[in-house]
């Protein structure tokens, strides 16, 4: 019995020690299994830095990511973060605008029959005069271009634009859609800029020049020094006078911005991506038929639309036979209001029916033309 029981016992420690030792073997295993996936993780983590590394060193890198910060009112750490001054002062000399200044020919802009054609000389001059059925007003164009989309607006009579302007300038700004709403816009693009002090600024203070129904209502330091806006005869003039020159030539309505990006169909010389990196932008330009076209990019939405560079907005304007054209403010004031309503995704400010601001350019119905699609109330 006392032999039984020693057998037991013996039994019972060798089952105990053969336990012991399989799990200390199993902790063993999970801890190389561990220290292995840890080794693998580092490695790829290792790889992924060397690539990184490789990356932002490349010119092409630079010269994308470095303007597109330093344009920003509020982003311009981006650049700073992954690169010294000198560099940065470096690639900002690379990228610049020589901008055209020549005067506005105004005797070239012959405004007259803008009606359908038989024949077309290619895709765009058809998408351009093909008017959407009973809109004798206006058109709008989608554009997707792969990197960015966005919006051509094509005006058919230029006498159909006008300048909206915040009826409490120094005191408030308001959205697009607001103005279109006020002055019986139906499509609107927002026009100059705007103090913006750490980003918060609200439209109340335009930057420049406004001139509005040919009366200089504002004029305020920091403007781009171009007048971007329409004489009495409805054609597009880009004129760096003073305000007062600008309204004995015959401007009636105005805002300060640039660069001018076109005049008389020859364009500003861009060098790199012209200092403005890739952002959302706002462009207002003329045909020599008088065809005024409202150009919205879309950008700063990563998977949707990252934006366009100066040379990308010029490439466009060119195909739709753009004459006269100048750059708007950009960036999240990038907007578009159609029949009272925000139409583009800005890339801030969306869910409040987009950034408010100082004046915006937009589409009336003075002549009561055709248009089904109107529907402002």
């Amino acid at each position: 019995m006392a032999r039984e029981k020693s057998e037991d016992k013996l039994l019972e420690t060798k089952s105990k020690k053969a336990k012991s030792e399989k799990k200390s073997k199993s902790k063993k295993e999970k801890k190389k299994f561990y220290i292995h996936k840890f080794t693998i993780f580092t490695v790829l983590l290792d790889i992924f830095v060397i690539i990184v590394l490789v990356i932002i060193n490349t010119d092409k890198f630079k010269t994308f990511w470095i303007p597109t910060a330093m344009t920003t009112m509020n982003h311009k750490y981006f650049a700073y973060t992954l690169y010294n001054e000198d560099t940065i002062n470096k690639i900002m000399s690379q990228n610049y605008i020589e901008q055209n200044t020549d005067s506005v020919n105004l005797d070239d802009i012959v405004i007259g029959n803008t009606k359908e054609k038989s024949h077309y000389s290619s895709k765009y001059e058809k998408d351009l005069y093909t008017r959407d059925e009973g809109n004798d007003l206006y058109k709008i164009i989608k554009l997707d271009e792969g990197k960015y989309k966005g919006y051509l607006t094509v005006i058919y009579d230029p006498s159909d634009v006008d300048l909206a302007v915040s009826w409490k300038l120094g005191k408030a700004g308001y959205s697009v859609s607001s103005m279109c709403k006020k002055y019986g816009g139906y499509v609107g693009i927002n026009g100059g800029g705007f103090e913006d002090l750490d980003g918060w600024g609200n439209g109340s203070v335009p930057l420049g020049a406004i001139i509005k129904d040919g009366e200089l209502v504002w004029n305020h330091p920091g403007g781009s020094g171009t007048l971007v806006g329409f004489t009495k005869d409805h054609k597009l003039l880009l004129t760096p006078d003073k305000p007062e020159d600008a309204i004995k030539k015959g401007m009636m309505n105005a805002v300060e911005f640039g660069p001018n990006l076109i005049v008389n169909g020859k364009v500003s010389k861009i060098h790199g991506d012209g200092g403005w990196g890739t952002a959302p932008r706002t462009v207002i330009a003329q045909r020599q038929d008088g065809i005024v076209l409202f150009l919205i990019i879309e950008g700063r939405l990563p998977g949707y639309s990252l934006g366009a560079t100066m040379n990308d907005v010029i490439e466009i304007l060119l195909r739709y036979g753009a004459y006269t054209a100048a750059n708007l403010d950009g960036g999240a004031s990038s907007t578009m209001s159609v029949n009272g309503k925000l139409f583009n995704r800005p890339s801030a400010g969306g869910e409040y029916g987009g950034r408010t601001v100082s004046n915006a350019f937009i589409v009336t119905n003075k002549n009561n033309k055709a248009c089904s699609g109107c529907n402002m109330k």
